[in-house]
């Protein structure tokens, strides 16, 4: 078992950056990432942070994924807007939606964002929780390579395909919801994977569709879905928002987030916003009513809540991070 360190924030966001600076990465672009990584690590889901650093970093030097993207984005009407991420990173593309999507919203009342030629984008909950924190509520989904069956196929078609919402409550933190469809995020069997350690059953199939506790057989194989057919109905709606209406790739035809060949995923997103007072004043207040009714709940937590007290725990106290894996991405590119 490797020894952990304690990271500040600002030697968490330092090292990534660093790596892939050295990988054919511009500095803003490696500054989007790192914050991004940066949030994954304080939100408990280190799956998507440090971890990621490796294939993010070996994918831009390959060329897989342009480390030098500019995305653009386009106003097709008042209320969407069209993002080209440039088969770089995701999020630099995501940075222009959370710049555009709050005052459009106020304006139109909706409004959604949707993110073509993208990659990887992390953890979704960020995301929305950041629109919340800037007035609105907000749904975002996004695909990732295909690494699940349709219930009761072999052949996947759909990624582990997460459903974020998160809404500003008066008076405290906003309610964050962040679920993949898969049973588990696949960051959490990559991770599995890189230890060396065994997944618990129930989590993924082999490539023969058998159940395994291997992570190495799982990554090969598919994602067992959250609530069986639900989760895969699921999964379909996620693909239809986020490639079918964007015009980004479907999970079945995106290349791996891990691997440093083939063609850019060319993956996508859709943010959509909401103002709360949308339907009359007092949204925020409406919504506290029902959240502090969960959270009153004995034995019940709000969703979000324990993201927040961790993140507000490594803001204090530092982040712990694996002491090998600090080393080796210093290692990356030197």
């Amino acid at each position: 078992m490797s020894d952990m360190l304690t990271m500040t924030p600002e030697a968490v966001t330092d090292l990534i950056i660093g790596a892939l600076m050295r990988s054919r990465t511009s500095q803003e672009n490696a500054g989007s990432v790192a914050l991004a990584l940066l949030a994954a690590e304080l939100a408990g889901q280190n799956g998507h942070g440090l971890r990621r650093v490796a294939a993010y970093a070996a994918q831009a030097r390959s060329g897989k994924v342009d480390g030098f993207a500019i995305p653009s984005s386009e106003m097709l009407r008042p209320a969407a807007l069209a993002i080209d991420a440039g088969n770089g990173f995701a999020y630099p593309a995501m940075d222009l939606a959370l710049d555009w999507l709050p005052d459009a919203t106020k304006k139109q009342g909706i409004a959604i964002a949707g993110i073509r030629r993208s990659h990887h984008c992390g953890v979704a909950g960020v995301v929305v929780e950041a629109l919340a924190e800037r007035g609105v509520a907000a749904l975002m989904v996004a695909n990732a390579p295909a690494a699940m069956a349709p219930w009761g196929g072999r052949r996947a078609l759909f990624g582990t395909d997460p459903i974020a919402f998160a809404a500003p409550l008066s008076g405290a933190g906003p309610v964050v919801v962040d679920i993949s469809l898969s049973k588990v995020a696949r960051g959490k069997i990559m991770a599995a994977a890189q230890k060396g350690e065994p997944i618990p059953e129930g989590w993924a199939l082999d490539p023969d569709g058998a159940p395994t506790t291997d992570a190495n057989a799982a990554m090969a194989g598919t994602m067992i879905p959250l609530g069986d057919a639900k989760g895969t109905a699921l999964a379909l709606m996620v693909e239809l928002l986020c490639a079918g209406l964007t015009g980004a790739n479907y999970a079945w035809q995106a290349t791996s987030f891990f691997e440093d060949k083939g063609d850019p995923p060319g993956t996508g997103q859709a943010i959509i916003a909401i103002d709360p007072d949308a339907f009359g004043p007092g949204g925020a207040e409406r919504m506290a009513l029902m959240a502090d009714m969960v959270a009153g709940t004995e034995g019940a937590r709000l969703p979000g809540r324990r993201r927040q007290q961790i993140r507000a725990d490594y803001m204090e106290n530092g982040i712990p991070v694996d002491a090998d894996l600090a080393q080796s991405i210093r290692a990356i590119g030197v």
